[in-house]
């Protein structure tokens, strides 16, 4: 059993009882009450009516008051030598605040009845409470006014970030090009929450990728990373925010990636950008914040701003594919005008060269003439085509085919234009299976990859032309010795109105490759370097598939 700590020589430590003879005390000692309360029990709650008077005799008190909003203020904390719930015996009015035992607390207690005994007997216990309860009031006074100013500069703060909010959505919807607006997006996110640097990864859902752009020198780079990899990936595939106050003290920091780039991260904010409907779009990644590390504040603003981004970004990308939309509808229109005016004077030529094969009897002639038509045919099969994709038709005259046959055909026709241009063609031709393709488009599509690959080459290099059996498919490489392509170029090469390195052409040669690529259910890969050059990779299916 405890040791009661009900004694007189506790009740003389109290403050209520200083310079009161021990006659006095040994009496108030009769009319007490010892109770002992653990950590954490709310000995009265506020509004209730209050029935005793409490002395500390050991452990901590919390006095506090709850806003209608749940928020707590805590007006003072007592300990050994208080006493509290005077008030309510004095105006016998509710309790107008709760107190709480902060640790294991013991008190000494009496009745409001001897309460008012014992003041009407002894005006130095009325004095000592009275300088008791002065200097409470003081400080709960004191308390309470630096708890309106505290709230007056959050007020002030929240009102601050709002209006930095509405700056940042004006800033942010004032672009629809894309990459334009997510550097938009960033700056506005790195200033509103005073970060040093920070990255915004957009999410690639076919693709299971976060991706972003950074700047190497001059050039602009794209960083990809799969989902659920790293930091900014792991983020975006759970939702997760992670911040973090002191990066190398955390196991979740990489530190070689400043040993790689030479900065110093010390806290790090990293957390998702979602839509409207909490859908993850993308994640911010904020380095450094100024003054010490990133707060709930920041954590709010940002997905505050989130919003306002995923929608900006959401115009921005239906605006590019209007204006892509747009773009391939005027392409039609030329193509079908192409179609219609040459019809004509391109089937006289092809009936003058048929009567030239005819009439010629010469093999040179017949020869010429047979290119005459080839060529025709194929310029109207071209138009036609970038017609048929603007509109989004498809179409293949699949037949049977000695492969090998149609390569060097292709080739041959090839070889003509390299050497103009002072590129060496090397055939390496290993396949000789057949496959079911449409022999035209496939000759485009060769066609189209070696005038790429010499326009690469304006001082001339060479072409290395290399058909594989790989088990069920035929491999198709065409190597350039040429310029190569930036990253940002190689990921986009197949969306329409993609070029690089050419003054004409629609931009839609590669995308139409891909086209026919996939309508022969095959696959088509592409490695690039720059200052290296390029590697075009084609699979098709041979008839032992």
């Amino acid at each position: 059993m405890e040791q009661s700590l009900l004694t007189v020589e506790n009740l003389r430590f109290n403050s209520a009882f200083k310079y009161v003879a021990d006659m006095n005390l040994n009496a108030i000692l009769k009319m007490c009450k010892e109770e002992r309360f653990a950590a954490n029990t709310q000995i009265f709650q506020e509004n209730t009516r209050g029935e005793r008077l409490y002395f500390v005799l050991d452990g901590r008190i919390k006095i506090s008051k709850v806003t209608k909003y749940g928020a707590e203020t805590v007006l003072a904390y007592l300990t050994k030598g208080d006493f509290f719930g005077e008030m309510e015996l004095l105006d016998d009015q509710v309790r107008s605040a709760r107190t709480t035992a902060v640790e294991p607390t013991t008190c000494a207690s009496i009745s409001k009845q001897d309460f008012d005994n014992m003041l009407k007997s002894n005006n130095i216990i009325q004095l000592n409470i009275l300088k008791s309860m002065t200097k409470r009031l003081r400080s709960a006074d004191a308390t309470i006014v630096n708890e309106l100013d505290r709230t007056v500069e959050i007020s002030k703060q929240h009102i601050a970030k709002l209006n930095m909010l509405i700056d940042a959505a004006k800033t942010i919807n004032s672009s629809l090009d894309l990459d334009k607006l997510l550097d938009i997006i960033l700056e506005t996110a790195i200033k509103s929450i005073a970060a040093d640097r920070g990255t915004l990864y957009l999410v690639d859902e076919l693709k299971g990728e976060i991706w972003s752009k950074a700047l190497r020198g001059t050039e602009v780079i794209e960083i990809r990373l799969p989902l659920g990899k790293g930091l900014a990936g792991y983020v975006a595939k759970t939702g997760e925010i992670v911040n973090i106050p002191d990066a190398y003290n955390d196991p979740r920091f990489n530190p070689e990636v400043d040993k790689k780039s030479g900065y110093r991260t010390n806290n790090m904010l990293t957390m998702p950008m979602r839509n409207r409907d909490g859908k993850i779009i993308g994640v911010f990644q904020m380095l450094n914040k100024k003054g010490g590390p990133f707060t709930p504040q920041d954590e709010e603003f940002l997905n505050a701003l989130s919003i306002h981004a995923s929608v900006a970004i959401e115009n921005a990308r239906l605006a590019q594919e209007m204006v892509q939309s747009e773009r391939l509808s005027a392409v039609g229109r030329m193509a079908s005008t192409i179609i219609h005016d040459i019809k004509n004077p391109m089937g006289t030529l092809r009936v003058y060269a048929q009567v030239m094969k005819k009439k010629g009897g010469n093999e040179e002639v017949s020869k010429l003439a047979d290119e005459m038509i080839h060529q025709v045919d194929r310029f109207v099969n071209m138009a036609q085509e970038i017609l048929d994709f603007s509109k989004g038709v498809s179409s293949t005259n699949m037949e049977e085919v000695q492969f090998e046959d149609v390569m060097e055909g292709v080739l041959l026709f090839i070889e003509k234009d390299l050497t103009k241009n002072n590129v060496k063609l090397d055939k390496r031709l290993a396949f000789k299976g057949k496959v079911k393709l449409d022999q035209d488009k496939m000759v485009r599509v060769f066609y189209n990859i070696a005038s790429n690959a010499r326009d690469a080459m304006p001082q001339g290099g060479t072409l290395i032309a290399a058909t594989e059996d790989i088990g069920g498919m035929v491999k198709i490489e065409f190597i350039d010795s040429g310029t190569g392509m930036p990253e940002e170029v190689k990921r986009r090469i197949f969306e329409p109105f993609v070029t690089y390195g050419k003054k004409h052409g629609t931009g839609l040669g590669m995308s139409i490759v891909k086209k026919v690529v996939d309508d022969h259910k095959g696959k088509i890969e592409i490695e690039s370097e720059m200052g290296k050059g390029t590697t075009i990779r084609i699979m098709l299916p041979t008839l032992q598939a």
